[in-house]
């Protein structure tokens, strides 16, 4: 059992301090192509060595091309990439490309399996160019690539310090391989330091290593994928507003349904200073009053009814600008602070200019945890964060449903759902493309 805060900083330590054999898969059926030389489909029954992994998890399926080439015989990935324009976020495709085995010096190929799709990555694409969430992934000019968590593993590798094999949770685009070119090995982490990802917060461009993290279990990888980045925003939030000591009563938190939020009333709820009063569509409240979290659950048709009077603080999960400008209009001066983070209603954004009390300000998580590795030291932090996770994880597993839409179709299909707020909220959707 872990006890103690050094064991739990271990799980979220290196992404302060950064700020077996290979297997092609079982393949059988060689297919002779034309110019291209020999193309090896998905099939089954070639292994070449062994992944470490849990033996209940079937073996992954490679779709490789085998190219004759002036360089002799090379091995080429095809990869298939779920893409979005960035101006309508309902139009997709799927972009189809491929680079061989002859790789770059430092260079690591994943192979990306089972990755979460939440209202946290619509919030990606909503601040896509102000925060720079396009240029994690780049695609063809008016395409972005939405940067995603979850785990993958590293199945060719010209890294002297990454074995094939090493299992890792960080962000990826939503594909079945990723290449990167790595750096900063550390014995928990490694990065990619690929020029684009100069612009971006080192935690963004860390790969987290499973061998090295202490609570790492295998059944509860889709949970972290689902969880773990969203509660660490949600965690950092309310932190933020502990210690900022703004003097209010309530924490109202739009969007309630979410994951976000309801990390976030979770966190609220166990340092219990605040009221949490979660915000939510009619058809979701019965849902968010089950989830035990929230002192009180309005819907947004009672915002002038039913908010609680006192000091309040606002976290906007929504990101709709009549939603908030209702709220600000309520309390006035009384409102010590207004949070941005989502945009679960991203249709209804707009203008915040000139609303009544303090101007809504968005919180960058990395920020705030630079400000408090500093006063606490990195690894208190990332203990206490560590520890809260550990506690908010065995919380969803009352109420979490976890699903996975496999296949560039099915993947698709579930990113629109995710998007035009079609899901039920219990469910948690995984893209495996």
């Amino acid at each position: 059992s872990i006890t103690n805060c050094e064991s739990f900083s271990l799980l979220f330590g290196s992404l302060v301090r950064s700020l077996a054999a290979w297997q092609f898969g079982r393949l059988a059926g060689w297919q002779v192509g034309r110019s291209a030389g020999w193309q090896v489909g998905r099939s089954a029954g070639w292994w070449m060595g062994e992944i470490k992994g849990s033996e209940s998890t079937p073996p992954p399926l490679y779709e490789i091309v085998l190219l004759s080439t002036g360089r002799g015989v090379v091995m080429s990935w095809k990869v298939k990439t779920l893409e979005v324009r960035k101006d309508n976020w309902a139009q997709t495709r799927i972009c189809e490309s491929e680079f061989d085995s002859q790789l770059a010096p430092n260079d690591v190929v994943f192979e990306v399996g089972r990755l979460a799709i939440t209202s946290n990555n619509i919030s990606y694409a909503f601040s896509g160019d102000a925060l720079a969430y396009w240029q994690f992934f780049p695609a063809q000019d008016g395409w972005g690539r939405i940067p995603a968590m979850g785990w993958a593993t590293v199945i060719a590798s010209n890294h002297p310090d990454i074995p094939v094999g090493e299992r890792v949770w960080g962000f990826f685009p939503y594909t079945n391989y990723h290449k990167i070119a790595a750096g900063k090995v550390t014995g928990t982490s490694f990065s990619d330091v690929g020029e684009h990802r100069s612009v971006h917060a080192p935690v963004y461009c860390q790969f987290d290593k499973a061998a090295a993290n202490p609570l790492y279990d295998a059944a509860r990888e889709d949970q972290d994928s689902l969880l773990r980045g969203l509660f660490m925003t949600s965690w950092l939030v309310e932190d933020f507003l502990n210690e900022s000591d703004f003097g209010a009563e309530s924490c109202l938190i739009t969007s309630a349904s979410s994951k976000t939020s309801i990390a976030l009333a979770h966190a609220v709820k166990t340092r219990g200073k605040m009221v949490s009063v979660g915000i939510t569509s009619a058809r979701n409240k019965a849902f968010c009053e089950g989830l035990g979290c929230y002192d009180q659950v309005i819907t947004y048709d009672e915002l002038e009814t039913q908010l609680p009077s006192g000091a309040a603080v606002v976290v906007d999960m929504a990101g709709s600008a009549e939603t908030l400008g209702r709220i600000h209009e309520r309390y006035g001066d009384a409102l010590k602070h207004s949070c941005l983070i989502g945009a679960t209603h991203y249709s209804e954004a707009g203008s915040l200019e000139g609303l009544p009390g303090p101007k809504p300000q968005f919180f960058f998580a990395p920020t705030h945890v630079q400000t408090r590795s500093a006063e606490l030291g990195a690894s208190i932090l990332m203990g206490m964060l560590g520890k809260a996770y550990f506690g908010f994880r065995i919380f969803c597993d009352s109420w979490l449903q976890v699903h996975c839409a496999e296949g560039e179709q099915a993947a698709t299909e579930a990113y629109l759902a995710v998007l035009q707020g079609r899901l039920a909220a219990s469910t948690g959707q995984l893209i495996d493309m």
